[in-house]
Parts: structure tokens; C-alpha cells; sequence
């Protein structure tokens, strides 16, 4: 703090327009100039010229002012040329483990990321995967993201769909939601699937008519526990290099910290080994799923902590208390308005913990050990149940400051927010679902009313609360253009406005995507806005997402990614 004001008074007079520590570091490493520069930081949101020694920024503001600072011999002068800088962007919630995956799998989702609009194309697609990819031939064929709602048939693929594909190779491919799976009979007979199975607690084992015989999909715990059973270990080697692959999709779209929500214990041994083997070249936050780490050592180590250790640390614990809207497990107060086939004209989803007190046992442990605690929440009685438990917690443990998160929250009611504000809950909302699944939520999910408040972000906004936007990779790519579209437009594939009255303001959209998910991740101090002090975390755009018009920040494009002054992604190499 003493620094801080010999500093300011020094620099007051005729270098009183620089916003900045000139004495931290004369001859900085690197200079940005000769664009717009977006800081995000309240007192100050723009700036002439940035400039960064040692991975931080030592200078932001005019840019006479940061020349006469900063440049020395040794400086690099960059100049933006037009384009756009503003904070790298921070992951409000993604697993990028599950990224790792998708990039060895077939790739299934339908248009604009992918080629599946039918079942005859899963097929097809699982059939060349089959033939070609090297993961096949391990011993299980899995496809990623098929999507139901656009597919021509409406539903699922069954085991005999798949089993046409063939009946000597485990086949597995998994919802866009990654709650939902489909499975070809030897996959079932693998996972020790049979007539008999009955559906475990939290999730179903959907039956053909008989009401007995498995028809091959699986919902929720279902769907885990036979994924477990089935999944091949990978070597070290492998996870390195899938793991670099998602690393690399990240860094293109231009984001610099990242997040590992619901980490296995296989995925937290892939990402410790790729730090300790230095391929992190971004941060990556770890939340490990809390049902299946339990109280395992790892989550009393030195992982555990605040800061990061070549680029990784854990940064608490997740819980997932319902299951997918757009997959029709979500757990609602009010009935599907069109329920999946099978199921009674009341059926409204259901909880991942039915048993009476088992989900207060788990945010228990989670406040009890002081962890961050992160709780997806889709279905309004989610939300609810997060509610009662968390305040529960919060009169047992305290609540200074835990930054509860709730992860999607996209039913979440008017009356419920302002229960999350006086709780300190942080809303880390979806709004990417108004483009990739408005339209199914409006004609089968929820109707056309109650959809139209999906991803309430505006009503958030105004209640005076800070929120995260986020992509849910691998449910969407990591695509942050498209994050920063769909808060703004909220516009449908069919071109409708899903909720006009929620859409946020482009900056708030970027606030959403910077300095409110670092808060969000308690790195507030070091991340976020561009400001003295913090990181030297940028992304470089061919656009002002601010000034061009919304409809066209879905094309803006990612030119640069820089990390700790250093860039890690460059669209010209």
C-alpha cells in the first residue's frame, strides 16, 4: 500500500493521465499501443497503451504517458494496428478434460459444429470412426454430442440402432448434455447392464416396451456408472497429448484460465502430470467431482490452494444436484410441457440425491473442509434444494465470503434470486442455451413462457449481482464469440429472441467472460481487468465487441492469446 501512494504522488503533474507503477520495473518487456484497449477496470475502461515486465502489467494508460514510463532499449513496441485488446478471457465453466476426450472421439453434434442431423448420420459417422480411428480399435467406440432435439427422429438412438453399426465393438456415444448416453447391446453387456439391472439411485435405465429390457439409453448415474466400466485406461502419454489438443482449442478462442469442473480421479492425474510436465501453458482451476474423491488426500494437499503451481491448482469441489433441460432430467417444480416418451403427464425430471438428507451430507462436507463449493443446479426445485442445503450449511459453518457457486441455474425463478444473493451464492449462468437449445426448450421443454426466462442473466444483473457466462465445454466448443453472442442476442437457430428482456449489455457480457469469473475463482486481485499489478492476460480481436453491431459479435475473431505477457496463440502461425 505504501508503494502504491509514493507511487501516485510521483507520477502526479504532467504524467497524471498514466494509470500506473512506474517504479515497479523502468524498460518494460513489452509495449501494446495504436488500438482500442478495453481494460474492464471501473475508474479507468480505456486505455491508449498497455505495458507488461515479467508476466505483469506495470503501466496502463495514455500513451505518452506509458512510453515515458516504460520504454527502454529492450522494449518491444506492438502496435494493435485498429484491432481490440481486452482481459483474457476466464472460464466461467467448462472441463476441459472433457474436451480432451472429445478431441479422440467421433465427432457427432449437429450443425453449426458438426455433421449429425440423424440417426442414419450416427451411424454412419460411428461406422467410418470404426474404421479409421486408432481409439476404435482400443476396444469401445464412443461418439460425442449427439443432440436429439436436432436430430430428424427427435430421440435417441436404441441398442439395435447401434448394434447395425456393430456387434463386435463396444459402442458408447454420449448426449451434448454429457448427462445422456445411448449403447450398443455389448457395451450394455459390458457394463453388466441386463433385464435385471434396476435403475440406480439418481439415474434410469431407460426399457423397451416390455418395461424390462434395456433399450440402450442411460440417464444420469446410469450413464456414470457404466462409463466408468467402460472407459480404457490411457497411458500417460496419451492424456498428455489429448489434454495439449484442448489446451489448444482454448488458447484459440482466446481464453487464458480455464476450468476443470467435476474432475475424476483419472483427469486429476492427467492434469498434475501436465502441469508437472510444463505442457499447461494457460491456468486451469480444478473443481473435482466430490461423490467420487469423497475425502481423498488430494483434497487436503497442497493442490488446494490459491495460487497456482505450473499453471494448476484445485480450486474446491463440485456437486451436480439435477441433471439436463434440454435432455429432460432436470429436476422442475411444474411438469416438462411435453414429457419424454414413457413417462406420467406430471413427470418434471428428478434429483440427483433422492434419499432424504443425503445431499445436505454432501454440502456439509464440502463447508466443513472450507472448500469452494460448486452445485450444479438446472431445474428450478435444483435450485431450491441448493438453497435449503447451503443456508443450512451456512448457519452450522459460517458464510464469509465461500463463493458458493451454482453452476447453469437455468430455470432459475424470480423469487429465487434474491435467497442467492443474501446467501453469497455466485450464478455462473448458460445462456449459450438461447441459440443451441431456445427452440427446444420453447416447443418441448418449457414452453413458450416459462423458456423465455431461461438463463435469467438481466434479472440477475439488476438485482445487483455479478455473474459468470460460460460454454460447458464439451457440451458447446469453447467457442467465446459465441458465449459473448448469445448473452447479448439471446437469438435462437430459428431466429427468435428467446427472453428480450434478459439480454445483457455487450460489456456486461464482457465483464461476464473477464473480471467476474476471476472473482468467481477469488483471483479478482491478479485477473479480470487490466490494471496494474495484475497478470499480463490478454486477448487480441479483429473487433470492438462494443461498437460493432450485435448481431455481428458472433464473427468477430480471435487474432491473439497472450498469457503472463508471453503469446500462446497467434491466428497468423
Amino acid at each position: 500500500m505504501v508503494r502504491h501512494l509514493l507511487t501516485a504522488a510521483l507520477l502526479a503533474g504532467a504524467a497524471s493521465a498514466l494509470i500506473g507503477n512506474a517504479a515497479l520495473a523502468a524498460d518494460a518487456d513489452i509495449i501494446w499501443f495504436g488500438g482500442t484497449i478495453l481494460t474492464v477496470a471501473d475508474k479507468n475502461p480505456r486505455a491508449e497503451a498497455v505495458a507488461v515486465k515479467n508476466g505483469h502489467i506495470v503501466a496502463v494508460g495514455k500513451k505518452a504517458a506509458v512510453m515515458r514510463a516504460e520504454q527502454g532499449k529492450a522494449t518491444r513496441l506492438v502496435d494493435l494496428a485498429g484491432r481490440t485488446l481486452v482481459p483474457g478471457f476466464v472460464d466461467g465453466h467448462g472441463h476441459i478434460s472433457g474436451v480432451a476426450m472429445q478431441a479422440i472421439s467421433a465427432n457427432l453434434l449437429p450443425p453449426p459444429d458438426g455433421p449429425a442431423t440423424s440417426i442414419a448420420d450416427i451411424q454412419r459417422i460411428m461406422r467410418d470412426f470404426i474404421a479409421t480411428a486408432p481409439a476404435a480399435k482400443a476396444g469401445l467406440a464412443v461418439g460425442f454430442d449427439y443432440d436429439d432435439s436436432q436430430l430428424a427422429e427427435r430421440r435417441a438412438p436404441t441398442r439395435t440402432e447401434l448394434d447395425a453399426v456393430s456387434t463386435e465393438i463396444p459402442i458408447m456415444i454420449i448426449h451434448q448434455s454429457g448427462h445422456l448416453g445411448a449403447f450398443n447391446s455389448l457395451a450394455l453387456e459390458r457394463a453388466g447392464i441386463t433385464a435385471a439391472s434396476p435403475d440406480p439411485s439418481g439415474g434410469v435405465i431407460q426399457r423397451e416396451a416390455d418395461g424390462k429390457t434395456p433399450n440402450g439409453v442411460l440417464e444420469e448415474s446410469a450413464l456414470g456408472l457404466a462409463a466408468y466400466k467402460l472407459f480404457p485406461k490411457s497411458t500417460p502419454a496419451q492424456g498428455l497429448a489429448t489434454l495439449a489438443a484442448a489446451q489448444k482449442i482454448y488458447m484459440a478462442n482466446g481464453y487464458t484460465t480455464v476450468q476443470d469442473g467435476k474432475t475424476d480421479a483419472q483427469s486429476l492425474a492427467m492434469l498434475t502430470g501436465a502441469a508437472r510436465a510444463g505442457i499447461l501453458k494457460i491456468d486451469v482451476v480444478s473443481y473435482p467431482d466430490l461423490i467420487t474423491l469423497h475425502d481423498k488426500p488430494v483434497l487436503h494437499g497442497p493442490l488446494v490452494s490459491a495460487s497456482y503451481t505450473d499453471h494448476f491448482r484445485i480450486g474446491g469441489v463440485k456437486l451436480t444436484f439435477d441433471g439436463s433441460p434440454q435432455g429432460k432430467t432436470a429436476w422442475f417444480t411444474q411438469p416438462y410441457f411435453q414429457v419424454p416418451a414413457g413417462q406420467k403427464p406430471d413427470y418434471a425430471g428428478y434429483a440427483a440425491f433422492p434419499k432424504p438428507g443425503e445431499a445436505q451430507g454432501w454440502v456439509d462436507m464440502a463447508y466443513r473442509n472450507n472448500w469452494q463449493l460448486m452445485i450444479h443446479a438446472n431445474g428450478d426445485a435444483a435450485i431450491d434444494e441448493m438453497i435449503r442445503t447451503v443456508g443450512v450449511a451456512q448457519k452450522q459453518f459460517g458464510g464469509s465470503d465461500r463463493r458458493t457457486v451454482m453452476i447453469h441455474g437455468q430455470y432459475l425463478r424470480r423469487d429465487q434470486i434474491a435467497p442467492l444473493k443474501a446467501l453469497g451464492v455466485f450464478p455462473a449462468l448458460f445462456p449459450m442455451h438461447t441459440f443451441y437449445w431456445g427452440d427446444w426448450h420453447r416447443e418441448s421443454v418449457a414452453g413458450p413462457v416459462r423458456a423465455e426466462f431461461i438463463s435469467p442473466t438481466r434479472a440477475v444483473r439488476d438485482a445487483g449481482m455479478m455473474l459468470s457466462i460460460h460454454h460447458d465445454a464439451p457440451v458447446t466448443f469453447p467457442n467465446s464469440m459465441r458465449v459473448f453472442d448469445s448473452a447479448v442476442n439471446r437469438t435462437t437457430r430459428s431466429g427468435h429472441v428467446l427472453g428480450p428482456d434478459q439480454r445483457l449489455t455487450a460489456l456486461e457480457a464482457l465483464q461476464a467472460m473477464t473480471i467476474w469469473p476471476a472473482y468467481q475463482h477469488f483471483e479478482e486481485a491478479s485477473k479480470g481487468s487490466i490494471e496494474t499489478g495484475k497478470l499480463g492476460d490478454f486477448v487480441i480481436l479483429d473487433k470492438n465487441p462494443l461498437t460493432v453491431p450485435p448481431a455481428t459479435i458472433k464473427d468477430i475473431k480471435v487474432l491473439e492469446t497472450i498469457k503472463a505477457g508471453e503469446t500462446v496463440y497467434s491466428a497468423a502461425k
